[in-house]
């Protein structure tokens, strides 16, 4: 679909549910255009992000296929959200990547672990290794240390200018204090996931079953993600102020903290792919739907790479293993402003201007 089509049939989508309004306390998409029936490019935009795509108002929708209206307003938002991530891109070249996602995800992640394995040093690849340092006789430190700041921050200051760009599109007229007033409830909707319940049976995705399954196995993978990300941390304080080189005893802290972060993020990951491979595909669309499996087996792979590489730390195995870790971990930072993980900054976005929006006193009508 052109993208003026997209728009124009999310516009009629918005109008039909904006004169209905049957799923009003279904998530904060109803609220948001209650009384509405003109849209903004960027008011459509703010819309598709603030939809989580529980798909609960879409098997309660009386105006859903079969009927005239072919009423699909997951489906609709879901092509202008992933239209938005596009149109918002900074720098603009990146916004072809999502045109390709899954493509993009793949030939990325190859590209990382061809680039970490040019860094290794041969000699030392196929070598068992032990004892202190073990790790950086085969990926030197000096280019481990470069190659993480240069994947991390660049890509960071990339998602920080398209987030910037998205919210200067969107953002409501109000006062500074209004905005940080509404800050800390966006935070919490974000954070908690307050809006993928698709109302009080959960989301929709099988009519027949409605749960809350995919918000616990979110919870569950960004949980094991954080925990990962805390060990990284703490390893590398060992080694600035400990001067404590890795790898690290199992008992320590840094290695507990990243064992259960990759069971967590596994569990969670592979229950994410589990229900979108048995949901209802009506509400779907294909190219989202691919970007979500490229990106969730991205993210599984990294768990799964460094569960194996901490139990084989101590073979000849470990080599391989260093280098397919770091480069699906610097696949995963590269990724982060052209990928699927860009989707965290604009729905905080658009959750911040609901709550700025639903704090204001309602007008009183005229006499």
């Amino acid at each position: 679909m052109s993208a003026d089509d997209i728009h124009a049939e999310a516009e009629r989508a918005l109008r039909l549910c904006s004169a209905c309004m049957f799923c009003d306390d279904y998530c904060a998409v109803f609220p948001a255009i209650a009384g509405k029936h003109d849209y903004s490019l960027a008011d459509l935009g703010y819309l598709a992000n603030l939809c989580h795509n529980c798909r609960g108002c879409y098997h309660a929708c009386q105006y859903a296929p079969p009927h005239a209206f072919a009423l699909n307003l997951p489906q609709a938002l879901a092509r202008v959200r992933q239209r938005s991530y596009a149109d918002y891109a900074r720098p603009r070249w990146l916004g072809r990547a999502f045109a390709h996602s899954g493509m993009v995800v793949v030939l990325v992640t190859l590209a990382s672990i061809a680039a970490v394995a040019l860094a290794a040093d041969p000699a030392a690849l196929y070598t068992t290794h032990s004892g202190n340092g073990s790790f950086y006789r085969v990926v030197p430190l000096a280019v481990m240390m470069t190659g993480a700041l240069a994947a991390s921050v660049l890509p960071l200051i990339a998602l920080a200018y398209s987030a910037a760009t998205f919210w200067r599109a969107i953002a409501p007229h109000a006062t500074s204090a209004q905005r940080w007033r509404a800050l800390p409830r966006a935070l919490g909707d974000a954070v908690t996931l307050r809006y993928l319940g698709g109302g009080d049976g959960g989301c929709g995705d099988r009519i027949e079953a409605p749960s809350r399954r995919r918000r616990l196995f979110h919870h569950l993978m960004v949980g094991g993600l954080a925990l990962n990300f805390a060990s990284t941390i703490l390893a590398a304080l060992y080694r600035g102020w400990l001067h404590w080189e890795a790898p690290y005893p199992l008992a320590s802290v840094p290695v507990g903290l990243g064992i259960a972060g990759g069971v967590l993020t596994l569990i969670g990951t592979f229950g994410l792919i589990a229900l979108k491979l048995r949901a209802d595909k009506a509400p779907t669309v294909p190219e989202t739907v691919r970007m979500d499996y490229a990106m969730l087996g991205l993210i599984a792979s990294v768990a799964a790479s460094g569960l194996l590489l901490l139990a084989l730390r101590a073979s000849a195995l470990m080599g391989t293993l260093l280098v397919l870790h770091l480069g699906l971990v610097l696949a995963l930072f590269v990724l982060l402003p052209a990928g699927k993980l860009v989707h965290a900054p604009f729905r905080l976005a658009a959750l911040w201007r609901s709550a700025i929006e639903r704090a204001r006193p309602l007008r009183k009508a005229p006499d």
